[in-house]
């Protein structure tokens, strides 16, 4: 099982959008039954509340359901019970980078989301303060990145997905 937490800074918009993308992909993949996501953010602010309801909306014109997500605070555990752990950004990279356990046997690899996708960014932007656009924005980015990263997955760890998948 390979495991994967995306993590922002609330968990409210960006995480919770990529935790639906990666899921979506990974089930169209065939791929549930090997892969497990979840999202975190690295404040506290939003702890047991649901996605951004513009991130809901924007995610329900993809055909995405992120109404179920609830939102929390990474842990010191997740260093140890995750394979990845993915930043929405930079700033988030380091607070996680600071974070993490150590000495640990096992950590997660930490990385920038959008490295896995050719956009010429970083950072997935923080829609939080803009409009509906920036929601599509940040959904087109984490598409890209989430597509990318599932397929470096599958390169790297010998994983096939259904032919039919694209």
């Amino acid at each position: 099982m390979i495991r994967i937490l995306f993590v922002c800074l609330g968990n409210i918009c960006r995480s919770p959008s990529a935790e639906g993308v990666m899921r979506d992909l990974v089930s169209r993949a065939g791929l549930a039954h090997k892969i497990e996501i979840d999202s975190a953010g690295t404040g506290a602010w939003h702890i047991g509340e649901p996605p951004d309801a513009r991130a809901v909306k924007a995610a329900a014109a993809r055909g995405l359901d992120l109404s179920g997500q609830r939102a929390r605070q990474i842990s010191a555990a997740d260093f140890g019970a995750f394979d990845y752990i993915l930043a929405m950004d930079r700033k988030n990279l380091e607070v996680l980078k600071r974070m993490r356990p150590r000495p640990q046997k096992k950590t997660a690899a930490l990385h920038l989301f959008l490295v896995n996708a050719n956009t010429g960014q970083h950072d997935v932007p923080d829609p939080y303060y803009g409009d509906a656009a920036d929601f599509d924005i940040m959904l087109d980015l984490i598409e890209a990145a989430a597509h990318a990263f599932l397929l470096r997955l599958v390169a790297e760890g010998g994983l096939a997905f259904k032919p039919e998948f694209r």
